[in-house]
């Protein structure tokens, strides 16, 4: 690989990925929202004219469930239709460019709800507007396969890290606690639904994931699918009460009835044995140690936003 087009570098998972890249020892060129809007067709047809690049990780896209439910347009034309921007100016501009498609397991849908472990071949049935919108950016390129786009799609579980913005789970819960040790909150977590089980996964592990596929694209068949995922359910609550052992302070939790999804799947865990047969992929965070990393990093956020507004 030459030359590596990230879209959405900017993003969460895009500043680890670009770390995980750099110490492969590959080049890559990242987009930014300043430097692309893929909803814009003629922008992409010109970046990928101009770059020429031997592959490229689409990574940019509304990325949480409540920001579609919010402007479900814009999520439709960003995640839908900037994804088919990418796939026909590859297919124009430089049609042996490796594409891999960062998709979701939310795409899974209903297909969780009897609490089996799925591989890929479970039917994807979305239950929320932005799983709707990456099944569809997964099918419509799909359908571009056929007139020789080469395409990799990989169905990663719920990750997280440093870095990442409350619109999330887990640093949702950190950023709260931060916020209560450092009093500028009442000793009180404004929590949704504890009980649901879901399968996480350090964002670490979940780049190396990418960096294997991006290196193993040339063995693999045309629109190949992977599941990223550790195999193992956690209940939200467990982690919420992982995280509320890191802090000294007495904390009470409070349901959140805005934070609450009309629906909701009790239990939702993939099978990457794939990954691990194909790919050479597994994950090696700890779910604890990748905890303690993110409330450190809130921590570090709050006091530097104290500092700044003493200063």
């Amino acid at each position: 690989m030459r030359r590596i087009l990230i879209t959405g570098a900017e993003g969460f998972v895009g500043q680890h990925l670009s770390h995980s890249l750099s110490m492969a020892g590959q080049e890559y060129i990242g987009t930014t929202l300043a430097t692309l809007d893929i909803t814009d067709a003629a922008a992409v047809d010109r970046l990928v004219s101009k770059l020429q690049p031997d592959a490229c990780i689409h990574l940019a896209g509304v990325a949480a469930v409540d920001d579609a439910k919010q402007a479900p347009a814009h999520a439709w034309a960003v995640n839908l239709q900037g994804a088919l921007n990418v796939g026909n100016a590859i297919l124009a501009h430089a049609p042996e460019c490796r594409m891999i498609f960062i998709s979701s397991s939310e795409c899974y849908g209903t297909s969780f709800k009897p609490g089996v472990m799925l591989d890929e071949t479970a039917l994807l049935a979305p239950l929320n507007l932005y799983a709707a919108t990456k099944a569809a950016a997964e099918m419509a390129l799909g359908a571009l396969t056929s007139d020789g786009l080469r395409l990799l799609r990989l169905r990663p579980f719920n990750h997280f890290g440093p870095g990442q913005r409350e619109a999330f789970v887990v640093p949702a819960f950190a950023g709260q606690i931060a916020r209560i040790e450092a009093g500028l909150a009442p000793p009180e977590i404004a929590v949704g639904a504890l009980d649901p089980s879901r399968d996480f996964l350090d964002v670490r592990d979940v780049c190396a994931a990418y960096v294997l596929a991006l290196q193993k694209f040339d063995t693999l068949p045309n629109n190949s699918v992977f599941n990223i995922s550790s195999g193992q359910a956690v209940q939200i609550g467990e982690v919420l009460n992982m995280l509320l052992e890191m802090t000294r302070f007495k904390i009470s939790i409070v349901t959140d009835p805005a934070r609450l999804r009309g629906v909701e799947i009790a239990r939702a865990v993939g099978d990457a044995g794939l990954a691990r047969r194909v790919l050479g992929w597994q994950p090696h965070y700890k779910l604890q140690d990748t905890l303690a990393d993110v409330l450190a990093a809130a921590r570090q956020a709050v006091q530097l936003a104290v500092q700044g507004a003493s200063s």
